[in-house]
């Protein structure tokens, strides 16, 4: 009877170990770097791509996409023929008006246009709020001005994730909450030096902060110094980089 007892309390801590490791698998956000401000998010079934530029080359070998997020005009962010190649004819892709408005009229069966601070429910695991990106300094407000583009915030898996999208250190940003995962935007002139954008992180205090879209005029943005300024002023954030230019 005792050797069954331990048998049984053993084969129950395997259980419980299998489970909890399948949860955490559940879980886990896969996060795949294409290039500067194109990546793509994986959790279950669902397989998230973030403004998908650079033609069908750039996704060879990757699984095809369940959702589109775009968040700007720009070429870096948008692009009609990578659109077309990429099969979405039953993908949703979601997007602002200025976005829809240049989109090619082959792709407009399963648009979801959202203005900043609206949002949608995709289904019971998966929703996304338009967060507002635009400039702040007067040299730069030609660039992205305020309601055209979107940032977004997703809650994913129960996870809530932020993609800056092309910004400045503005205030909706700032005044975030419960973010898990950023994905926060650094060059110049076109969006905020990395000092702005460290401060604007210690603001709204992700649990993990990847620094992207850092690439401007004048070469790389110095992300070795947003990670020291951020994880000297707080060590709960966890800035992780990854090789947006390879």
């Amino acid at each position: 009877m005792l050797y069954n007892i331990k048998h049984l309390a053993f084969y129950f801590l395997l259980a419980t170990i299998s489970f909890s490791c399948t949860e955490k698998h559940r879980d886990k956000i896969k996060i795949s770097p294409i290039s500067h401000a194109t990546f793509i998010l994986e959790h279950g079934n669902e397989i998230i791509y973030i403004d998908p530029v650079g033609g069908k080359i750039a996704f060879d070998g990757k699984k095809s996409p369940t959702l589109v997020l775009i968040t700007d005009i720009h070429g870096d962010h948008f692009n009609n023929e990578t659109l077309l190649n990429l099969s979405l004819q039953n993908t949703p892709i979601v997007l602002p008006k200025a976005v829809s408005e240049k989109l090619d009229t082959r792709l407009y069966t399963n648009t979801i246009v959202l203005n900043n601070n609206e949002s949608h429910k995709i289904n019971e695991s998966l929703s996304i709020e338009a967060i507002p990106m635009y400039n702040l300094r007067e040299e730069a407000l030609k660039f992205h001005p305020k309601g055209r583009g979107n940032g977004y915030v997703l809650t994913l898996g129960g996870k809530r994730i932020y993609i800056s999208g092309d910004t400045e250190d503005i205030e909706e940003m700032r005044n975030l909450e419960n973010i898990d995962i950023a994905f926060v935007c650094m060059n110049l002139p076109y969006t905020m030096p990395v000092k702005s954008a460290a401060n604007a992180v210690l603001d709204f205090k992700p649990k993990k902060v990847y620094p992207y879209h850092y690439r401007g005029k004048n070469g790389l943005s110095d992300v070795a110094l947003f990670k020291k300024i951020v994880t000297d002023a707080n060590t709960a954030i966890e800035v992780v980089q990854f090789n947006w230019y390879k």
